[in-house]
């Protein structure tokens, strides 16, 4: 029996892009023959779905199964929508979601060692390759949660698969329904945190930063007084060409509409001296006012306590006061949501350059 060395498994990785353990074991199998190997990585699929690994895989389904107090939810991504829809891969990811309910696992790439629920010879990760090679595409399992809980946890799937939400909360009277409600709203707006009190100190200061410059780069925006002083050094520098310095001397007593008729150079320019002047700006209290301002109506859109409810009558009730309406008990204690293919940048497909390709 010849002895499977590290070169030799590396030359197999290379020749099929297969996975380290897989060169080594189809090595083993095949007494080291090379090209053996080869053709049982073809068979097994392995070779087949690596091929496949450049692809982008940005469509796909979220499920969500709730058994008890636990719940799953999973992302399993595809190359199209039209193998999303497919029944085999449905029961794969309805397999997935069995997986991981039988197992511990922290994370996708634990959970590839695992045993799938499907077929138990096998582990997730051979399940996965499998059903690469059955079914063609690239397939990826890319997150799951896995939630237990001695209160109340509600699930959510919105358009057939596209987003999932669990929204966890204590059980007191009235949760269920306040809880599904919560669900849509998580799924339609999206908040990052459940409230103010969830963000760090640094992603507070991070949030303010970010508000200043921004302010400092949009000069039409910025208070009266600070616009009047900054567009003062433009005239004493004439430092707009001749038509922007007409137009600011025609339009420098109404800046409401002023920014309308400057080129985008001379908007350059005053942001420029904003931003140059940073310090002195941010320690200005109206300026402070206005950057707290943004500030607040940032916060309302990304935590769940502070936005509107969706469900409002009068279209102002926030989702707190909603809460507190049903039962001043009940508290949200943990929102996940998943979104197919979020994050994911997806390849922009020329169908006529793919047929000229083919053609050449």
């Amino acid at each position: 029996m010849a002895a499977v060395n590290t070169a030799m498994i590396k030359e197999l990785r290379e020749l099929t892009g297969a996975g380290i353990l897989a060169c080594k074991n189809a090595l083993v199998e095949t007494d080291g023959d090379m090209d053996a190997a080869v053709e049982i990585l073809r068979k097994k699929g392995e070779a087949q779905a690596v091929k496949k690994a450049s692809r982008i895989a940005a469509e796909g389904i979220v499920k969500v199964v709730v058994k008890d107090n636990t719940a799953v939810m999973v992302e399993v991504n595809s190359e199209t929508d039209f193998v999303a829809k497919n029944e085999k891969f449905q029961k794969f990811v309805d397999d997935v979601v069995e997986s991981i309910f039988a197992c511990d696992a922290a994370d996708v790439d634990a959970l590839m060692n695992e045993k799938f629920a499907g077929d138990p010879s096998k582990t997730v990760g051979e399940a996965l390759v499998s059903i690469i090679a059955t079914i063609g595409e690239k397939i990826t399992i890319r997150r799951f949660v896995k939630l237990s809980t001695d209160g109340l946890v509600v699930p959510y799937i919105h358009g057939a698969g596209r987003i999932g939400v669990l929204a966890e909360s204590n059980n007191v009277d009235g949760a269920e329904e306040a809880m599904k409600n919560i669900a849509m709203q998580v799924a339609a707006m999206n908040p990052q945190y459940i409230g103010r009190s969830d963000m760090s100190d640094e992603e507070v200061a991070k949030l303010r930063e970010i508000t200043v410059d921004s302010a400092l780069n949009t000069p039409e925006s910025l208070p009266a007084p600070i616009l009047k002083n900054l567009l003062a050094k433009v005239e004493e520098g004439k430092l707009f060409n001749d038509e922007d310095m007409k137009q600011l001397d025609e339009q420098k007593n109404n800046l409401k509409y002023l920014f309308n008729f400057l080129s985008a150079e001379a908007k350059q320019v005053v942001a420029g001296l904003a931003v140059s002047a940073k310090d002195a700006i941010a320690g200005d209290k109206i300026f402070g006012g206005l950057v707290e301002g943004r500030v607040s109506k940032q916060l309302k859109e990304i935590c769940l306590l502070d936005q509107t409810y969706v469900k409002a009558e009068d279209g102002k009730q926030t989702v707190a006061n909603y809460l507190k309406a049903v039962n001043p008990d009940l508290a949200v204690k943990k929102i996940v949501r998943f979104e197919v293919g979020e994050g994911i940048e997806k390849r922009q497909e020329n169908f006529a350059e793919e047929v000229a390709k083919q053609m050449q």
